[in-house]
């Protein structure tokens, strides 16, 4: 079964073609990172509109990448939350439309389920069970995996996500945006040791995350320092090795917790190497992570896990569509 994926959860629209036979056939990504860096962070209404124009030449570019037409495509995968839910409803319009016109199946996706099952692209892939830690800008999520719709929440962020967190620290240090990979860059200029900031919540029972102390704890460190270009580094350093430490001490948690030894890594700041160089330092663990590419948004992981849900794709008689900004994982079922 070929898969046409349609992702537009946020600021980035994917597209891509998997099939369930020989894997994924081809994909694209366009960013609107250039369009949103005068704001400094998403403008959901100019993202939507963003979305409209590029979807259709992105889905006839695959299609050309694949060297097939819109008849080849089985079925239909699109993200339907959670997420910015104008841009979601371009997603999921679209999908819809391509659906009820070739009269094909098509399947609402769960953004983050995407991201998590996106390391099972690789040519090695995990098997379940394991625990999945999914770091984004909108989300911290520690998952009990036992297979493909059976979720069980163990932890979360009560405030701001990992990936929020990392941004909103890097605008304080006047990093431009996107700032969550600038300050990681930066950091390798830091000096080990120089500040010692906190590990938030690691110091009682239980494996929810709280990041925005320590979002605080830098910038009063920023504010009272000197302000030079190596002070700047020395921050970002120490906030990103309190950051990492604290999402590893709540993996090993969550490891002991469930008896796993699998841990697999999905979402925007999976790409961060010093929470890889972290995390593949534990003993007795083996780690996944999705490629650099699929660590942000993809159509890929939709398309993949939209094949993953073959059984549950229905056809649809009504024009009707929804669009979900808020959609827990573990109100998913299996297919």
């Amino acid at each position: 079964m070929r898969v046409l994926g349609i992702e537009s959860s946020c600021d980035e629209t994917g597209i891509a073609l998997y099939d369930s036979e020989k894997g994924l056939l081809a994909h694209a990504l366009y960013s609107q990172i250039a369009l949103h860096a005068e704001y400094g962070g998403v403008v959901p209404e100019l993202a939507s509109r963003d979305h409209i124009r590029k979807t259709l030449p992105l889905i006839d570019e695959v299609l050309d990448k694949a060297k097939l037409t819109r008849s080849d495509i089985d079925a239909v995968a699109y993200t339907a939350g959670p997420g910015l839910v104008g841009a979601l409803l371009v997603g999921a319009a679209i999908g819809r439309s391509f659906a009820w016109a070739l009269d094909i199946p098509a399947l609402a996706i769960n953004h983050m389920e995407g991201h998590l099952l996106s390391p099972l692209l690789e040519d090695n892939p995990p098997a379940f069970p394991f625990v999945s830690l999914l770091v984004s800008g909108g989300h911290t999520l520690l998952i009990d995996v036992q297979g493909i719709g059976d979720y069980q929440l163990l932890g979360e962020s009560i405030d701001d996500a990992i990936g929020e967190a990392f941004d909103k620290t890097a605008k304080m240090l006047g990093l431009d945006y996107p700032g969550g990979p600038i300050l990681a860059a930066l950091a390798e200029q830091g000096t080990a040791d120089k500040y010692d900031f906190p590990r938030p919540m690691t110091n009682r029972p239980g494996l929810d995350f709280s990041f925005s102390g320590l979002k605080t704890f830098a910038m009063n460190t920023w504010r009272d320092s000197e302000q030079t270009q190596q002070d700047k580094a020395d921050v970002a350093l120490a906030f990103q090795t309190a950051a990492v430490e604290t999402l590893a001490i709540k993996c090993k948690r969550a490891l002991k917790e469930t008896g796993h030894k699998t841990l697999v890594v999905a979402g925007g700041v999976s790409a961060n190497k010093a929470l890889r160089a972290r995390l593949d330092a534990m003993p007795h663990l083996e780690v996944y992570y999705p490629r650099p590419e699929f660590c942000s948004d993809n159509g890929a992981m939709i398309a993949f896990a939209g094949a993953m849900r073959e059984s549950a794709m229905v056809k649809q008689d009504k024009p009707t569509f929804s669009a979900r900004p808020r959609w827990p994982l573990d109100e998913l079922s299996p297919p």
